[in-house]
């Protein structure tokens, strides 16, 4: 396959590394919008600035310059956009009039918006076939070819074909899901919860509470899911259950990291600044809460991850609040 993948961020690269061992002997190139992170990667190698220690395989190539050139010469047969969700609107209108399934790695609600990744292209470029790859993944782990699982989600049987016969490997499960509403909820809250998560034990409140922490943050998400039309069952994996685990738990989590230093004492703007990555949920939280609001759906950690963020609760006013609530019965 001839596969671009656009960002040379962390997770563009470690995908596009991917691509390039696999058995299939794909044809690779990895589009960067900075030419001098382009001229450093061709020459040194490596991704220095997100994946430092890594080689690049021999066979990727690094580019950079107009997307729009990037349209001429061979055909690709599949295009990855690896841009954060910030960036998905303006790469889909560049690349509207490909013929080739389309993937994004994005995950999140767009701000202003509040509307998921694909509702985005459904408005931006309603012609492309395009879906998500998404499910629990670091992308160091990734590029270290340490064995993942994710999910290929879309409405188009041959999107979902492209994406696992790009990906699928040795070191790399790629599923297909139909249900890409319910992939993209799930990658979306799984953010704002880890937040939540990290806060948690930067307060040392202990592992009974974060156990009760990610199960209801679990419920939180699949309420969301339901009221947008997402199947439950997908709730329960990679997607749901799964990403919400890696993301809440794990040390190479941004999103924990930011409640971490949340619950430290620092501020949202020196926690965000020390990541030198993006943290999807710090952007993404208002907007999940908003598209919650706008439904009826009722997702109290989710405010009070929002209410933190900006500055309405300290730390532990967040966790009186959320231990302040009513009884209820445990169901979605």
């Amino acid at each position: 396959m001839h596969i671009t993948v656009i960002g040379a961020g962390a997770w563009g690269t470690a995908m596009a590394m991917a691509a390039c061992r696999h058995p299939g002997q794909h044809v690779v190139r990895l589009h960067a919008r900075d030419a001098s992170q382009a001229a450093a990667m061709q020459a040194q190698r490596q991704n220095l600035r997100y994946l430092p220690g890594v080689e690049l395989p021999e066979n990727l190539s690094v580019l950079t310059g107009p997307v729009e050139a990037l349209l001429s010469g061979q055909p690709q047969e599949l295009w990855v956009l690896a841009t954060p969700m910030s960036g998905l609107r303006s790469n889909l209108q560049r690349l509207q009039q490909v013929q080739a399934p389309l993937a994004w790695l994005c995950k999140g609600f767009e701000a202003g918006t509040g509307l998921m990744p694909h509702e985005v292209q459904a408005q931006t470029a309603p012609g492309l076939q395009a879906g998500a790859l998404s499910g629990p993944s670091f992308a160091l782990e990734v590029a270290r070819q340490q064995p993942t699982a994710l999910v290929a989600a879309s409405a188009h049987a041959a999107v979902r074909n492209a994406m696992v016969q790009a990906f699928h490997g040795p070191a790399l499960r790629v599923y297909a899901n139909e249900d890409i509403v319910g992939v993209e909820v799930g990658g979306a809250v799984k953010n704002v919860l880890a937040i939540a998560t990290g806060l948690c034990d930067g307060l040392n409140l202990g592992l009974n509470a974060r156990a009760a922490l990610i199960t209801r943050g679990l419920t939180e998400m699949t309420r969301l899911g339901l009221a947008l039309g997402a199947k439950a069952e997908t709730f329960m994996g990679l997607s749901g259950l799964g990403d919400l685990v890696l993301t809440a738990t794990g040390d190479l989590s941004r999103n924990r990291k930011v409640g971490l230093l949340l619950a430290q004492g620092l501020s949202l703007a020196q926690a965000v600044d020390s990541l030198g990555h993006v943290a999807e949920g710090v952007y993404s939280a208002r907007t999940v809460w908003q598209r919650a609001q706008s439904l009826g759906v009722d997702m109290p950690i989710t405010e009070a991850v929002v209410a933190l963020l900006d500055g309405r609760l300290q730390a532990r006013e967040a966790v009186q609040v959320l231990m302040g609530r009513g009884p209820r019965g445990e169901s979605v």
